[in-house]
Parts: C-alpha cells; sequence; structure tokens
C-alpha cells in the first residue's frame, strides 16, 4: 500500500517524528507533523552514538556523507581515578550531536512542520479518519496517526492508559565543552576516543560531537559526556530537579536551569574522576539534567495509530540506542505499510516485532545500569557493554 491519497499527521517533532514524516513523504504521504513547542527544538548539545538507523536517511536519502555529520573514534579508553590507563581497545563508534540530526531531518520536511500544537485530544471511534484536537484550537483529520511525542506521549495516555515510568534510581548530569577550552594534555587524551572513568556505584563517558552548526573539525568540536550519579527517589530528586524558577520538572533540566549550588557540588565531587574527565567536568559552563528511568508500553498500535520512539519504549541511555529505536520503528512502520492492503493490518504486523524490540533493549539498558551504579560490576573491555541496537555490538 502506497500513501498516494492518504493523510499521515505525525505528532512530534523530534528526531523519530522527523524521520517517520520524511520517510512517509517519500512514499506519497500528504505528511503534516504537528510539534507541541512553540519554539524550535534544541537538543542542548546532547550527543548520541551513530547506529546505521539513527543516520540511514540521512545518507540513503539525502546523501549525506559520513564523515560530514559525525566524529569518529578509533580508541575506546577507561582510565582509573589517577588517570593511567585500566583498559584500551580499538574502536569504530562514530559520534554525532542531535542538533546535527535535528536539522537536517528538519529541512526535508519543513514545508510540512508546524509549531504550537499540543494535541489535547483523539478520536479513533469508527471507520472514519482519526481526529486530532489541538489545545489551540485547530482540529484536523488523519488517516494515519504515527504518536512520536516523547516520554510523556499524550497520545499513549488517551489510547493506552497510564504507562508509569520506573525511576533507575540515578540522574545523568550532562555537558559538553568546546575542545580548545581544555588543556592540551587533555585534549590529545580525547580527541579521538570514547572515553570512560568508573568509580563505585558510577561511571562518566565522554566523546567527540559536532557544533550546534554542525562543525567537525577537531579543535572546534565539542567533547559531550554524561555523569551517571545515584540520587535517592523522593525529596532528594524532587530538590534537585527543581530549576531555579521554581518548577519541578520530572525528566530534564536545561542548561542554565539547574541550580547553582548543586553544579557546585557536581564539579567539586568530579575530583574523583580520572583527571582528564574532571577538567571536562569542572570546565562545563551550563550542566544540564536527565532523569534517568524506563518506560514499557504494552501496546504500541490501533487501526490508524502507531506509537514509536520513547512514546513506546524509554530506554537507559547505556546501550546507546534511542535515537537508533525511534528511527528504526519509522523505517519498519513503512516497510509494513508497503507490505499490506490496509492500515490495520500494517500496524499489526508493524507492533508485534517493535515489541519485542523494545521490550529488549529496555531490559538490557536496565541490566548495564544495574552493573555500574548498584553492583558495580561494570568491568572495563567486557563485549556484553557494547552499544547496539539489537544487542551488543548490533
Amino acid at each position: 500500500m502506497q500513501g498516494e491519497g492518504r493523510r499521515a499527521a505525525v505528532i512530534g517533532g523530534s528526531l523519530g517524528g522527523l524521520t517517520a514524516a520524511n520517510l512517509l513523504r517519500d512514499d506519497g504521504w500528504d505528511v503534516m507533523v504537528y510539534e507541541k513547542s512553540p519554539v524550535p527544538l534544541d537538543g542542548r548539545g546532547a550527543g548520541i552514538v551513530v547506529h546505521a538507523s539513527t543516520v540511514r536517511y540521512l545518507l540513503e536519502r539525502m546523501g549525506f556523507e559520513i564523515d560530514a555529520i559525525s566524529c569518529p573514534s578509533s580508541t575506546l579508553r577507561y582510565f582509573a581515578p589517577d588517570g593511567s590507563i585500566v583498559h584500551e581497545q580499538p574502536s569504530t563508534y562514530r559520534f554525532t550531536a542531535w542538533n546535527t540530526l535535528h536539522r537536517n531531518l528538519l529541512a526535508g520536511i519543513r514545508d510540512r512542520h508546524v509549531l504550537g500544537h499540543a494535541l489535547c485530544g483523539i478520536d479513533t471511534a469508527g471507520d472514519g479518519p482519526v481526529e486530532l484536537r489541538f489545545a489551540n484550537g485547530v482540529v484536523e483529520h488523519a488517516d494515519l496517526v504515527v504518536a512520536a511525542d516523547g516520554f510523556d506521549s499524550t497520545v499513549r495516555r488517551r489510547l493506552f492508559g497510564t504507562v508509569a515510568a520506573r525511576y533507575s534510581g540515578y540522574v545523568g548530569w550532562r555537558g559538553v565543552v568546546v575542545e580548545s577550552d581544555l588543556t592540551a594534555d587533555t585534549f590529545d587524551l580525547l580527541a579521538d576516543a570514547i572515553s570512560y572513568s568508573v568509580i563505585p556505584c558510577s561511571h562518566i563517558v565522554a566523546y567527540p560531537i559536532p557544533t550546534a552548526e554542525g562543525s567537525v573539525r577537531r579543535g572546534e568540536r565539542l567533547v559531550n559526556y554524561v555523569w551517571y550519579r545515584n540520587v535517592a527517589a523522593g525529596a532528594e530528586l524532587e530538590e534537585l530537579m527543581t530549576g531555579t524558577d521554581g518548577t519541578l520538572r520530572a525528566a530534564s533540566l536545561h542548561p542554565g536551569a539547574v541550580q547553582t549550588r548543586f553544579i557546585d557540588e557536581m564539579k567539586s565531587a568530579a575530583d574523583e574522576l580520572a583527571p582528564a574527565l574532571t577538567e571536562v567536568v569542572q570546565r562545563t559552563p551550563e550542566p544540564f539534567l536527565q532523569v534517568i528511568q524506563d518506560i514499557e508500553t504494552p501496546s504500541m498500535a490501533t487501526a490508524r495509530v502507531a506509537l514509536l520512539g520513547d512514546g513506546a519504549f524509554s530506554a537507559r541511555p547505556h546501550a546507546a540506542a534511542g535515537t537508533a529505536k525511534a528511527a528504526e520503528d519509522g523505517w519498519k512502520l513503512v516497510a509494513a505499510l508497503r507490505a499490506h492492503d490496509t492500515i490495520a493490518d500494517a500496524l499489526r504486523s508493524w507492533e508485534v516485532g517493535q515489541l519485542e524490540l523494545g521490550r529488549q533493549l529496555v531490559a538490557r539498558a536496565r541490566d548495564l545500569g544495574e552493573r555500574s551504579q548498584v553492583r558495580n560490576t561494570w568491568m572495563p573491555g567486557d563485549p556484553d557493554l557494547s552499544f547496539g541496537l539489537f544487542g551488543p555490538g548490533r
């Protein structure tokens, strides 16, 4: 089934939604992307590990070269707290930035993308098109709805009920530093590597990514890191996640919103890390925070609605495959639509495989997090720690 004469509405304009929208448009669907944010999205400089699914659209359909949108690494390196190297092995990982992917995916669908459309109601009753009601008063209809509206998905709540997020017991402190702001020794250690420092019940990982403008030139790039630190649920977590404006955030605090006292404590505690990574953390202009949690939905589809990306499964970052999973959902969705005569049959077939993939990814990432943050069994060089959407190294 091709999309000619059919309308698709994509709810959410982040990476998964844009990938799905571009693919559907390529297949002839009349696509519109509805993003709830009134201002253009910004990935805050966050880094992304490149998997085949992550950049497949940019390479296959838009003609990008991988070197133009990502940074390579030749070495995977673990540092002891004193700075000595405890493990080293060749690496073929590549890294990009959320902003790099978003800017280029958006370019392909910009004329069919609108901001300031927060979905508040959806009606799938009857055999006709799905009705979508937005908080700004707009009402739209679509033959197919792709719900890519993130971990707090409105579509998921309306159609599949409440799915509680499971807090991991730790947060990710994130940040970026311009390579030229680092000392020469630190730059030399980190520029061509993915670097770890593991300490009791915690670890940090760092790697180079493109700048906000997309530069991949050495010395201009950014060093991106995530430092996982345990924080007790309840009052301690709530206080940490209360921004400088006094608002408690459930999932993340963006740069500039984290209370100064918590930043000061975090930078002081960074002395426990290997010196190169201590320097990266302490030179971060505006660290930001991500609550690490799991989300698993029991269903991903109705007769005309597909739930993809974090809206269906939100896995801890340790397998580095969340963005790849969202993109893969989109590729598999379009393949299923092509292979079936009706939307309902296509979504029924698509759901089976994507549910299994999501469950496996969440379970694997949860185990990896427990090894580091709880059991202290995260061992440098263990092949099970390899990134991958379909399994370690896959």
